[in-house]
């Protein structure tokens, strides 16, 4: 299958957003990239521009609507979308001491990880769907497929995502549209790492973008891996629950409470709208 030339990523200011923006950087490859720190942005910017992509960039809040729409209509204007990565995301949970999760949290991990992600989506299929083609990849998570006792409400974010974009897939086919889900392991990126107890099979973010372009190259609809934790997980579906239960949980995990939303200072595009780079 023909790589794509224009590809519009988000969450590509760190980890495997920012490796995905890498791995398809080359000459003759419209890149736009989209997150939320400015000085990691720019940098992945630069590493791409130097590999020949053509960059733009820009400070957006999927939990923006109009705002999103908009930075993604005007990505598109430019260079026609064939490929948009819907990868923004954060984690949460309860740690090791904590019972529940707080309704700030539960709220911001919903609002980012599955509203944000529909944010990016629409406006995405707005404009491929009149093309007649298109490739959209949504970022969930091997956590998707079975609820961590740690993560609960990150868990249900993921899980949401594989059951859209699965459904997606099905209703758009005919349309012309390809849609993948993506379900990553454990990734060494700052989202992992402020994670604490055992991640079994950690793999690389270049290693995960290179399964993850593979993957999309052949219109993979799930991408999972490492696969030894994939089936792993999917194994768990068919042990007595009271057995997998008893065992996860035992294992401690610490994971932080969501950052809070980013606010887009007034030297920052407001709209949303793409810094060239």
């Amino acid at each position: 299958m023909k790589s794509p030339r224009s590809i519009l990523v988000t969450g590509a200011s760190s980890g495997i957003g920012a490796a995905l923006a890498r791995t398809y950087a080359a000459p003759g490859v419209a890149l736009a990239l989209g997150g939320r720190d400015r000085a990691r942005l720019d940098g992945v910017a630069e590493s791409c521009g130097a590999a020949g992509a053509e960059v733009t960039t820009a400070i957006v809040d999927v939990t923006d609507a109009a705002a999103l729409a908009a930075w993604i209509e005007a990505a598109d204007a430019r260079a026609p979308i064939e490929l948009g990565i819907v990868n923004a995301g954060i984690t949460g949970g309860t740690g090791v001491e904590r019972k529940r999760e707080t309704r700030q949290a539960i709220e911001r991990v919903l609002a980012v990880n599955l509203v944000g992600a529909i944010n990016t989506i629409e406006p995405l299929l707005d404009a491929m769907l009149p093309r007649g083609r298109g490739q959209i990849a949504l970022m969930s998570s091997l956590a998707g497929l079975r609820g961590l006792p740690y993560s609960p409400t990150y868990s249900a974010s993921k899980a949401a995502l594989i059951a859209y974009g699965e459904a997606l897939r099905t209703k758009l086919r005919k349309d012309g549209m390809r849609i993948s889900v993506i379900c990553p392991g454990f990734v060494d990126t700052p989202l992992d790492d402020s994670i604490t107890g055992p991640k079994p099979f950690r793999l690389s973010a270049d290693r995960a973008a290179a399964i993850i372009r593979r993957g999309l190259a052949r219109d993979r609809a799930r991408i999972a891996f490492p696969r030894a934790l994939y089936w792993g997980t999917l194994l768990l579906r068919f042990i007595p629950t009271r057995l997998v239960d008893s065992v996860m949980g035992k294992v401690a995990v610490e994971v932080p409470a969501p950052a809070p939303p980013h606010r887009v200072e007034p030297s920052e595009p407001p709209s949303g709208a793409p810094v060239q780079k």
